[in-house]
């Protein structure tokens, strides 16, 4: 199955007689110690220009719950979640292309929510919205509304108890950057370090300078490397956004894979949970 489309193969789709619904999940993670920090619109940046057609989703409010002790992106309510999705236009038989500014976060959090629901047809514009050449539309679609109903599966994701396991038992990644997996920086969470037994496995380099992801067998190559070929493999992030940007590389490499959604932001936030820091996964 293709988890990815180019920008000009979803030109030919969006030109056909039943094109794909298309999702905007444009969103920044900006950190709320940061001095001066001014929490990026995504809404705003749709409204100045998005692919024809495209929907906006709020990633915060519509594919995350209220933040608190589940972490600051735990899953939303499965019941709103499907209602912005049939308003949205998803319908079960239907295609979905969703997409975000570039870096590819945020999109990649709703395909893997979008096919953990039971959609299974699913793909991220590769590079994002920095990819698409074609033309730009301020207008509002007004799209019929779907039949989708969200049917989330019993596997493929992972709570704080699973994760602790799947670290002795498996391969848990940590989608952060390596400064605070070690725990040398933590501008976001209560504390910084990972989890015992996580490796480090940065977000970053599953793409390229522009964003796009690295051909399947590179991935593959990277991915083999870190000991999850033929293994049971987890994910986890800062809140549970950049993990399903790694879940969605480990399915470009063939590599099948569960989110802890919660992840660090969860992790954290309970003292009685241990922490490692350093390089070393223990």
């Amino acid at each position: 199955m293709n988890h990815l489309i180019t920008a000009a193969d979803l030109a030919t789709e969006l030109a056909d007689d039943r094109p794909p619904v298309l999702l905007d999940i444009r969103w920044q993670l900006t950190s709320a110690k940061a001095a001066g920090a001014v929490p990026f619109d995504g809404r705003a940046a749709y409204a100045s220009g998005h692919l024809p057609g495209a929907v906006f989703v709020d990633l915060d409010a519509e594919l995350a719950g209220p933040p608190g002790s589940g972490g600051r992106h735990p899953l939303p309510d499965m019941a709103e979640f499907g209602r912005v999705m049939r308003g949205a236009g998803v319908s079960t038989g239907t295609p979905v292309v969703v997409y975000d500014g570039g870096q590819g976060w945020a999109a990649a959090r709703a395909w893997w929510l979008l096919r953990w629901a039971g959609h299974v047809d699913v793909r991220v514009l590769d590079g994002g919205l920095g990819a698409w050449t074609g033309p730009l539309s301020t207008e509002l679609p007004a799209p019929a509304e779907g039949d989708f109903r969200p049917e989330p599966g019993d596997v493929g994701l992972l709570d704080a108890d699973a994760a602790a396991a799947l670290a002795r038992s498996g391969v848990l990644l940590d989608a952060r950057a390596a400064e605070r997996y070690r725990g040398d920086v933590e501008p976001i969470d209560r504390v910084g370090g990972h989890i015992p037994g996580a490796l480090s496995a940065p977000t970053t380099e599953n793409v390229a300078p522009d964003g796009r992801f690295l051909p399947a067998e590179e991935l593959a190559a990277r991915f083999k490397s870190l000991g999850a070929a033929g293994a049971e493999v987890g994910v986890y992030c800062g809140s549970g956004v950049s993990g399903a940007h790694e879940v969605l590389a480990l399915a470009v490499a063939g590599i099948p894979a569960a989110l802890y959604a919660g992840s660090w932001s969860e992790w954290s936030s309970d003292e009685s949970r241990p922490v490692a820091t350093g390089p070393d996964p223990q």
